[in-house]
């Protein structure tokens, strides 16, 4: 996975949690396993993955995650629950760059950056594009604000590290003739104005619920593993996504995650194939 990274241009790093809802134990008390993966949207790669102690929370399980990684370069993209200063700075201290969705666990903040979009003429940057798929057609305008002064007045001490432009992103879908539904959000980000890449960015942050999490349990029947003993849970969530990334990595693959791993386990000579031995 390393020298895959290596070799890969910059890209984005969506940082997401999932939990495996039946590892938990309602006799013992024991809660179910929740695990903060980092993944590497354009090569569709688990970089790393941690789970989160019974009494944390994914706020104080990130900073390990991001520790443990290169970050020089990438674009960090995290939901709600990781928009915290100290975060920032820690993304910005590995000379990465950070796309924060803010949301109403900063409810006076996400109030004043709804302002700075309502009181400005124009964006200093719009980027918007359309997308159809399986009856599906979306909308979306990705705007950006950079201007030095609405920094200065949203943020005057500086309290987050790199802060360089509000984004927001307003989508609008429209699925067979069903009418349609409009969704915008605001996000903290320390790229420059131009709001094409803020966009690809954000737009590449739901790959880690799309090729990883709903993978893993349409593909894996993650959800319905009953593994609690121990720590079976947690190296059995390490082993799937193992095994997804050989299958994701084959290029040659041209049936789906679920009848890939069915065919590995029939013929030995794919499986030596997934497993590079071949």
């Amino acid at each position: 996975m390393r020298a895959v990274v290596q070799t890969a241009p910059p890209e984005v790093i969506a940082f997401d949690g999932k939990t495996v809802r039946r590892s938990g134990d309602t006799h013992t008390g024991a809660r179910p396993l929740h695990l903060v993966s980092a993944w590497a949207t354009a090569q569709r790669l688990v970089l790393a993955q941690e789970a989160v102690d019974d009494k944390d929370n994914e706020i104080t399980t990130l900073p390990h995650l991001l520790a443990r990684l290169d970050l020089t370069g990438q674009i960090v993209t995290i939901d709600a629950m990781g928009c915290q200063r100290e975060i920032a700075a820690q993304i910005v201290d590995g000379d990465g760059d950070y796309v924060l969705a803010l949301k109403a666990n900063h409810p006076d903040l996400l109030e004043d950056v709804i302002d700075c979009f309502a009181i400005a003429a124009q964006p200093d940057a719009t980027h918007r594009t359309v997308g159809k798929d399986h009856g599906r057609l979306e909308w979306r305008t990705c705007e950006a604000i950079a201007d030095p002064d609405v920094i200065a007045w949203l943020d005057p001490e500086g309290r987050w590290p790199g802060l360089r432009t509000l984004g927001r992103v307003t989508a609008t879908r429209q699925v067979g003739e069903q009418a349609a539904t409009t969704s915008v959000r605001y996000y903290l980000t320390s790229l420059p104005s131009a709001a094409k890449p803020i966009a690809k960015a954000v737009r590449s942050h739901w790959g880690i619920e799309n090729g990883l999490h709903w993978v893993l349990d349409m593909a894996f029947r993650e959800d319905e593993s009953r593994a609690r003993t121990g720590h079976s849970a947690q190296n059995l969530a390490v082993l799937r996504k193992l095994a997804l990334t050989l299958i994701q990595q084959d290029r040659s693959r041209k049936i789906g995650v679920k009848a890939s791993r069915l065919r590995a386990s029939w013929d030995t000579g794919y499986l030596l194939h997934l497993l590079g031995a071949a």
